[in-house]
């Protein structure tokens, strides 16, 4: 990354700070009333996700990416499968639809984004097969609760303007005898438009990109681009006959949302 200057510091300093208080101080009142709800309500959460959902919206504002969406929310029953291509995606995800992330375990140790996560109410799960009967019962529950769990099922974060294969194997959990019959699926697109001037790939976090820099990066720049989010319509799980028909459908869904978006 090229050196910021003594404006992209001030910038980042006028951003930064904002919105370290929104995010820090919206987890402190998250956790606060987490303690009373928890034991009053337990799996489910009537009230902080309303918390999450203003500061993500805020935080578009303090930044000053310009947040637009397209389509309806599901009410359904069901999960939700995006591309994934940024660690923005914590807020643009959040700040519309009321949804839980199923991320890899590993992220729960990350400073700043592992906090988030956790007291978001992140789904955690390890990549080893052994453990796929209990990430299924996991899924169930929270499913069943009435959760709305997003899935990235590229499996990892991308520059943002491809969408690679989505991986089928997650969408196995959808096709138990308890939900397949319960269950809708929403593809959601999730597109970043850089700021003008500046390669299209300005919000892509990938490959070995540390998040520090990236963050400074995007908080110093001397404008900023916009984000738009497409609902797509949900499908029910047992209109298709299995995971990798409904992966398939699911991948080329949100492509297809991308490359519209794009031209």
């Amino acid at each position: 990354m090229p050196p910021i200057g003594a404006m992209g510091w001030v910038r980042a300093l006028a951003r930064g700070i904002p919105l370290a208080f929104l995010v820090f101080g919206g987890l402190f009142i998250l956790l606060l009333v987490r303690l009373a709800e928890q034991p009053i309500y337990g799996l489910h959460r009537p009230i902080t996700p309303f918390i999450t959902q203003f500061v993500c919206r805020n935080a578009f504002r303090i930044l000053g990416i310009r947040f637009e969406s397209q389509g309806q929310v599901m009410k359904e029953r069901g999960a939700v499968v995006a591309n994934h291509s940024s660690w923005l995606d914590i807020f643009t995800l959040n700040a519309r639809k009321r949804i839980y992330f199923v991320s890899k375990a590993e992220v729960a140790k990350w400073p700043f984004i592992g906090w988030l996560a956790r007291a978001t109410g992140t789904v955690f799960i390890n990549r080893d097969p052994k453990e796929a009967k209990a990430h299924q019962d996991l899924f169930e529950n929270r499913l069943l609760a009435g959760h709305k769990l997003l899935f990235f099922p590229e499996g990892t974060s991308t520059d943002g303007v491809v969408v690679l294969p989505f991986k089928s194997t997650l969408f196995q959990a959808f096709f138990t005898d308890h939900l397949r019959h319960e269950l809708h699926i929403q593809p959601v697109s999730v597109i970043y438009r850089a700021p003008v001037g500046a390669d299209q790939r300005f919000y892509g976090w990938w490959g070995n990109m540390e998040f520090g820099p990236h963050l400074l990066k995007v908080l110093a720049a001397p404008k900023q681009g916009s984000v738009l989010v497409k609902y797509h319509a949900p499908v029910r799980v047992d209109d298709f006959p299995n995971r990798k028909t409904l992966a398939a459908y699911s991948e080329k869904t949100v492509r297809d949302g991308v490359e519209t978006a794009a031209r």
